[in-house]
């Protein structure tokens, strides 16, 4: 069969008449060729069907580099995961405020994850079309353009050390140039500050800057290095419009402000589009020569994992942290309610914008949890003893680990447990730590009601904090809206891959994978709506609490 599709050259493959391809033959697509074939309608068919049946061999890899571990995810034509591989990496916290991680760690891990996932699927990199990465955002390498080694550990999304040259910029009144330019807030979660610091911290590190020594990166941008062997320094325009130096308005590096934080505009990588052919991986890697041709932070490649490509469309991610985007067209428009305006996927190489609402620990509250105060062995045992109980019975748990993000934006901001009483269990704990997830998406989404006049109709989930019955329920008590859950939760991944096939032809249009979609769970509300705004009431008091304790004991 796929001795039809081998060939580019001749006539038609099926019969063998020659033809003026232009003017006589018809074009099937697929991943690497093109197949030429007269229209006959014997020929259209035969090689129609043959190349189906070739598609149904090959595959999509995922890359997903999150936050506390690195992922493979391979898909099928039919868009269904094929297998995952996964590997946890260390977390690194030097100082109160400060996380980090190793970015060799990043790389290894992935690398790892990617070679044993095709192991396990007994895939061949030969049929792997197209390899899509999707990343955590902002988090900032920096490396030596000739070595390739990183002159410091990657400063991560969470980090907070760039407060203090935040708070000088909102001082010296840059807040309102920064926003119109990029669409974001002044905060050390973005890269700036984080690059930043780096240069004036690192011995040496600001001279080698100026000498055009150094390059910059998020987390995609140093995979891509290092999958091509250091031929590409790249990263695509959702993960730029993270670093608060990108003019998503004029796209482009804004000069402005990297002279106002006084980085070098050499360190900054080329920026290109979510869905294309950017390079091929090297193949010593043990993954064949595969294109790299989808790149997306992993919001955005969530926002469109969950098609969610027309203005109105939102989701919410369940991950480390909680984000929540809305599609808002191809307009750049500004919150008045503290949100950010950041770049969507276009798979059309054309700008699209997302409003976005970030949430800095959504899931990591399970994890502190488990890890740091060792209430549970396991993840899975925080909705066992959740269910154990029928409410938080009055206790309201703040997560406030790395401070408060959207809509709040206090850095300053401390982790809170009150309401505590005698007859408190762990099951009550447990449960007002789900439940403050889903109390500050509450927060972000009346503030987007407000910002779009778009009431939400239902939000769509994902993330791995969204298979938690007890959270999803919650959540639509207390939105009072339907939650839609996918099949397929992997939908950060599934973005990732949609945007690498597409841009090969592996898949047509986001019709044609909107049709290969299964049925999706929904939640209903249950509960009385005076009764959730009763809680509502209650978290907002804690959070007023909670604010700004770290800058009065600092």
């Amino acid at each position: 069969m796929g001795a039809y599709l081998i060939s580019g050259e001749g006539g038609c493959l099926p019969c063998g008449k020659p033809l003026d391809f232009h003017s006589s033959g018809v074009r099937l697509p697929s991943p690497n060729y093109l197949v030429k074939i007269c229209r006959q309608p014997a020929c259209t068919d035969h090689a129609e069907r043959v190349f189906c049946i070739s598609q149904t061999m090959k595959h999509v890899l995922a890359l997903d580099q999150g936050t506390t571990s690195s992922r493979a995810i391979l898909f099928g034509h039919d868009g269904n995961i094929v297998g995952i591989a996964q590997h946890e990496f260390k977390q690194i916290y030097p100082d109160v405020g400060w996380v980090e991680h190793d970015p060799f760690d990043i790389l290894t891990s992935q690398l790892t994850s990617a070679v044993e996932v095709l192991g396990k699927a007994r895939v061949r990199p030969r049929d792997v079309v197209a390899l899509g990465i999707t990343n955590q955002r902002e988090t900032t390498i920096v490396w030596d353009r000739e070595t390739g080694k990183p002159v410091y550990n990657a400063i991560v999304w969470q980090d907070r050390r760039g407060a203090p040259l935040c708070k000088k910029l909102a001082d010296d009144g840059a807040e309102e140039t920064i926003r119109k330019k990029t669409g974001l807030l002044i905060d050390p979660y973005f890269s700036a500050t984080k690059i930043a610091w780096i240069l004036d911290n690192v011995q040496g590190a600001r001279d080698r800057a100026n000498q055009g020594k150094l390059a910059f990166g998020t987390v995609d941008a140093w995979l891509i290095w290092n999958l091509t062997s250091g031929k590409r320094h790249l990263t695509d325009r959702t993960n730029a419009s993270r670093t608060m130096l990108y003019n998503i308005v004029e796209d482009r590096w804004d000069q402005e402000l990297l002279k106002l934080l006084n980085i070098p505009e050499s360190m900054m990588p080329e920026v290109g589009w979510s869905s294309e052919a950017v390079g091929h991986v090297t193949t010593s890697l043990g993954l064949g020569d595969v294109e790299i041709a989808g790149i997306a932070g992993d919001q955005q490649s969530a926002l469109f994992g969950q098609l969610c490509v027309s203005p109105g469309d939102a989701k919410n991610t369940y991950g480390t942290g909680c984000f929540l985007l809305q599609h808002i067209g191809d307009k750049f428009t500004l919150s008045n309610e503290r949100l950010i305006t950041t770049l969507a996927c276009s798979p059309s190489k054309k700008l699209e914008y997302a409003m976005e609402g970030s949430i800095f620990v959504g899931g990591a509250v399970v994890q502190w949890m488990r890890d740091n105060m060792h209430f549970f062995s396991k993840s899975s045992d925080v909705e066992r003893a959740a269910a154990s109980v029928k409410d938080a019975d009055k206790v309201v748990f703040v997560p406030a680990f790395t401070g408060l993000g959207a809509p709040h934006w206090d850095p300053y901001a401390s982790g809170m447990i009150i309401g505590l009483q005698r007859s408190t269990e762990i099951g009550h704990i447990a449960r007002a730590a789900l439940e403050s997830i889903a109390f500050q998406v509450a927060d972000v989404i009346h503030a987007m009601d407000k910002d779009t006049k778009q009431p939400f109709r239902e939000l769509r989930v994902d993330g791995g904090a969204a298979a938690n019955d007890i959270l999803m329920q919650f959540q639509s008590d207390l939105l009072q809206l339907p939650i839609r859950r996918p099949a397929v939760l992997e939908t950060t991944a599934s973005g990732a891959a949609y945007l690498a096939g597409l841009a090969v032809n592996f898949w047509g249009s986001t019709d044609e994978i909107a049709k290969l979609r299964g049925p999706d769970t929904m939640f209903e509300p249950k509960a009385d709506r005076k009764e959730m705004d009763a809680r509502q009431a209650k978290w907002q008091d804690a959070v007023k609490r909670a604010g700004g304790w770290n800058k009065e004991t600092a």
